[in-house]
């Protein structure tokens, strides 16, 4: 049996050192790769940047929002509100950060129907945080815009 446990730390450390040794070779490569890019990158339109946080608000929302509000952001009937042209967030901004920041209860009237159901703090970072009321703003039919980090960072103080 100790023989056993040697020989499965060993095969343990043996693989370990075989992927930190190969995550090398990647970071090599991906560095090349990703000098090319940043230079089609700036030759880009403007919009790439949204759209970059968009796809990546998408994914977290996916994660970490969706269960309540659902994937169409129409939320549940007397249960959670409707992210879907959701006059809430037309409103205030800024209280909706915060909501997400802080957690949020008691009663809240969105799109004239009433909600009263306890919302826990984000643990998503600033930026994550920031990218999700991005992907909510241009989408949903909502108006559209952009949340920055700063923005989520200034409401978390």
């Amino acid at each position: 049996m100790k023989n056993f446990k040697l020989l499965s730390i060993a095969t343990i450390a043996s693989i370990s050192l075989l992927l930190s040794c190969s995550s090398d070779k990647p970071k090599e490569s991906t560095s090349t790769t990703t000098e090319e890019p940043k230079s089609m990158i700036d030759e880009a339109p403007s919009s790439s940047g949204l759209e970059t946080k968009i796809e990546a608000g998408k994914a977290n929302y996916e994660k970490t929002c969706f269960a309540c509000h659902q994937a169409d952001g129409k939320g549940l009937p007397a249960a959670f509100p409707p992210l879907l042209a959701s006059d809430y967030l037309a409103a205030d901004l800024s209280r909706a950060i915060s909501g997400v920041v802080n957690g949020l209860s008691g009663e809240i009237t969105v799109n004239g129907e009433k909600y009263n159901q306890v919302m826990p703090a984000s643990t998503l970072t600033d930026e994550e945080i920031a990218d999700v009321f991005t992907y909510i703003l241009n989408n949903f039919d909502n108006k559209g815009g952009e949340v920055t980090a700063a923005e989520v960072k200034a409401v978390r103080k």
